[in-house]
């Protein structure tokens, strides 16, 4: 019997009344999965979206008739104005004899299945979506990898769950769900599903920010494009998060290894069911990925001509140009109209500096640094200073191809012109923090600060910095990070302290790895000793100094109490009087003297 609560509500039974599965992370317009969505829905589509989803996700499907499928009766109160229909109840809710031209799965086939009714285990659920599906119809289904970057990072173990939704906890000792994208496309097979695409989907904690094909991250392991998106989601997405290793260079790793895709927190597939000759194909991008704040929605990379140009998805925010508030009037800003060119290729310049680094390899390094000095100075105006996105291009932002380098992201804008050695100095002391306070080997002294790195760095390069101008370069860097983030005054001159009082010992910025916070440990401890033997040393001089005093005074008090020293005292004592009284009388022949000459 199925009870209706409201026009485009139904609970037929399995509900669960006090339960909220919807996600309480969201991001603008859906984020890159209500992108996809957007692309895979035609107009006038009927859709099952299946589990909880970001309730922006569907107002990207305002142009198909939406169905949501739920078990928490809150989060059908949520969408029920949202959607044409509202179904609470888990997948047995789902009347019989529904079809459906999109299934969207997008949060898993756990988050479907409710406690309070049959439960039909990861293959019944899948069994019955796949029932709802008309012929040719597309499932877009996501599955959780087990060992993949968020579990491998984890500081709790998998298996001892106890959030309140782990009812039961399944990983890859459960034969009855698949654990990787081989058994997941042999599930779907066996049901008659064909998968024509496969995304990896990072962070995995929360919202996922980035969708990368999972076939190019593992063909292109050298990109500079997906490096920078790896490294920024999960450096983004881990943020004050507890973690065992740092998730940014686990996931980079796994990208330069081959096995993006085989690590990536979760995967997202493209599947359709179709027995009759393959449809044509619909034009999916290369990458989808959730820009940061402040955001200009979804920026795309599709494959076209033989390379890759970036798209914003949204149509809008091609001519939201405006910065945000407070201070990013006055240093940067974000124009999604720069998204609308060729991806430049090559290699992410940060990795290979951190690469001649960690090989000790001060040649590639002069290269590396001179090329990317020279390259800033070419793009300098007459009067040396640099304009646009070249004045922001930092070493996490310029790919490397041969001796060329290029900006990657053209959309972070400076809004003033910024002198070209502090936009060096910027650059490089960004890279010298990152290097230090991740605790890389490199081939300098260890007693070297973050501004005294970024001297030698820039002496590599060729040029001769000063301290006074890394300093103006940190207030320039402390200012454009307060501009992208939308910070007030006070919260600029809090990010300014924070930026000039960091030291090689700290920790390095994004979550807390254990791993990280080690490492530091060990470089203070170190630090400590290094300062203790310096104190001992000083000590040590200054008692030995002291003892040549001391031997000192007691030579003088024996040499005053002897009788040469008395008979020379007596001696002298005349003598110094006749020199006294000599003086004296010169300086009154003088006095004497001085009348008569102005007389004459």
């Amino acid at each position: 019997m199925t009870t209706e609560t409201a026009p485009h509500m139904a609970l037929p039974g399995g509900e669960m009344l006090a339960w909220s599965d919807l996600p309480e992370e969201r991001l603008t317009d859906g984020g890159p999965l209500a992108a996809l969505a957007a692309r895979v829905v035609p107009a006038g589509a009927r859709v099952l979206v299946a589990g909880p989803h970001d309730p922006a996700l569907l107002g990207r499907l305002a142009h198909a008739e939406v169905t949501c499928l739920l078990r928490g009766y809150p989060d059908g109160v949520v969408l029920a104005d949202r959607a044409a229909r509202v179904v609470v109840g888990g997948p047995t809710g789902l009347p019989a004899g529904e079809s459906f031209d999109v299934v969207i799965a997008a949060a898993g086939l756990d988050a479907i299945e409710s406690v309070e009714g049959p439960r039909l285990g990861w293959q019944g659920v899948l069994d019955r979506l796949v029932g709802a599906l008309r012929p040719d119809g597309a499932l877009v289904l996501r599955l959780d990898n087990p060992l993949g970057v968020t579990r491998l990072v984890a500081t709790e173990p998998w298996y001892a769950d106890r959030a309140d939704s782990a009812w039961t906890i399944s990983g890859v000792l459960d034969a009855g769900r698949p654990a990787n994208l081989a058994q997941l496309r042999a599930r779907l097979a066996a049901v008659g599903l064909r998968t024509d695409a496969t995304f990896a989907a990072y962070p995995g904690t929360g919202a996922t920010t980035a969708l990368l094909d999972a076939d190019e991250l593992d063909r292109r392991t050298t990109s500079g494009l997906f490096d920078a998106v790896l490294h920024g989601a999960c450096a983004g997405g881990f943020t004050g998060a507890a973690v065992l290793q740092d998730p940014a260079r686990l996931a980079v790793d796994a990208l330069h290894a081959g096995l993006g895709s085989a690590l990536a927190p979760s995967w997202l597939l493209l599947a359709r069911r179709s027995s009759g000759p393959a449809p044509e194909r619909i034009d999916l991008p290369v990458a989808l990925v959730q820009t940061g704040p402040p955001g200009i929605g979804v920026a795309e990379v599709v494959a076209e001509g033989g390379g890759w140009r970036w798209r914003i998805t949204d149509p809008k925010a091609r001519s939201e140009t405006t910065p945000a508030p407070f201070a990013s009037r006055e240093a940067a800003y974000r124009d999604p109209a720069a998204l609308d060119g060729p991806v430049p290729e090559g290699r992410l310049l940060r990795s290979l500096l951190l690469d001649a680094c960690l090989r000790r390899d001060q040649d590639t390094l002069r290269r590396l640094l001179g090329g990317y000095a020279g390259w800033l100075a070419g793009q300098a105006g007459a009067d040396g200073r640099l304009t646009g996105a070249v004045a922001l291009a930092g070493t996490d932002n310029v790919v490397v191809d041969g001796d060329r380098f290029a900006v990657l992201d053209p959309s972070w804008q400076a809004a003033a012109p910024l002198g070209g050695e502090v936009a060096l100095a910027r650059g490089l002391w960004r890279f010298a923090a990152a290097l230090l306070t991740g605790g890389y080997a490199h081939p300098w002294a260890s007693t070297l600060d973050v501004a005294g790195l970024t001297v030698v760095l820039a002496g590599l390069a060729g040029r001769d910095l000063d301290r006074r101008t890394v300093d103006a370069a940190i207030e320039a860097e402390a200012a454009i990070t307060a501009a992208l983030r939308g910070l007030d005054t006070d919260g600029w001159v809090t990010l300014a302290t924070e930026l000039r009082a960091v030291e090689p010992t700290d920790p390095p910025a994004g979550p807390r790895s254990y791993q990280q916070l080690h490492e530091a440990w060990v470089r203070q401890r170190e630090e400590i000793t290094r300062l203790t033997a310096k104190l001992t040393w000083i000590e040590g001089l200054l008692d030995l100094r002291e003892k040549g005093l001391r031997h000192a005074e007691t030579k003088l008090n024996l040499l005053s109490g002897s009788l040469r020293y008395q008979v020379g005292k007596l001696a002298v004592k005349p003598a110094r009087l006749a020199k006294r009284g000599a003086r004296a009388a010169k300086r009154r022949a003088r006095e004497a003297l001085a009348p008569k000459q102005e007389e004459q």
